[in-house]
């Protein structure tokens, strides 16, 4: 029995239907699946922006599913990701707005990420920036990680000196790389390598990845403000418009 034309879209829900619940597929003959499954066919070939639309609205959902399970996460691990004296503080202590930020040395967009971060600390006196070390691109960014971690010691001036270098840097950094960055930025070379090699500042890094792994960050950067998980480079005008949301809204778990 032909399908009529004018039932396209009931028939397109009528193929999904088909396609998950076999005892109602059972209910049609060979033809009229043939029939249905010519008619969606000649629909998606007429009107192939509802593939963009159903795309859309897939990501958007996903978008919502992961912003949930985010935000849980955070709520569950609000003092390590907010109150861990592991991590290099950018901004006033006495802050309002915390942005954490997960990155790793050897990451093009973290990089990117930095003149952002250093304009957002610039127009918001109420904001600091908690950095998370997350080298997940090779071994060169663990050696330059467990370096700028040990550099706090020396100071938070040379510790953020010393940052900025790294994320500057033309090229890949490693541990020589790194090591001859310190000492352009006037740290103690000697005493860096001494405190890098120090187990707690790997141990610090292992709880950071783990950290991120509960979070379902995958890739750098990545950035907590408040209860929102901002995945990628995404700009000053997106991190911005967060802080403001968080300034606006508080943060519960903060």
């Amino acid at each position: 029995m032909p399908v009529p034309t004018r039932f396209a879209l009931p028939a397109f829900g009528l193929m999904a239907a088909l396609a998950v619940t076999p005892a109602l597929a059972e209910g049609f003959s060979p033809a009229q699946k043939s029939e249905v499954e010519k008619i969606v066919r000649e629909y998606l070939l007429n009107n192939p922006e509802i593939l963009i639309e159903m795309s859309r609205r897939l990501e958007e959902k996903q978008r919502v599913q992961q912003q949930a399970q985010a935000q849980a996460g955070i709520a569950a691990h609000a003092d390590a990701l907010f109150k861990s004296s592991d991590d290099p503080v950018i901004g006033p202590a006495d802050a309002q707005i915390t942005v954490v930020e997960f990155s790793d040395y050897n990451c093009p967009y973290c990089r990117r990420s930095l003149a952002d971060v250093k304009k957002l600390l610039e127009t918001n006196k109420d904001v600091k920036v908690i950095i998370k070390e997350f080298p997940i691109l090779g071994p060169g960014s663990v050696e330059a990680a467990k370096l700028a971690l040990a550099a706090r010691k020396q100071g938070a001036d040379k510790y953020l000196a010393f940052h900025e270098a790294l994320m500057t840097h033309k090229g890949r950094v490693d541990k020589t790389v790194a090591l001859a960055l310190a000492a352009k930025a006037g740290l103690d070379v000697e005493k860096l390598k001494k405190g890098a090699a120090d187990p707690a500042i790997a141990q610090a890094i292992n709880r950071n990845i783990a950290l991120a792994e509960a979070l379902g960050i995958n890739g750098t950067p990545g950035f907590v403000i408040g209860e929102n998980l901002i995945p990628g480079a995404v700009g000053y005008e997106r991190l911005n418009a967060v802080v403001a949301k968080v300034r606006k809204e508080g943060c519960k778990v903060c």
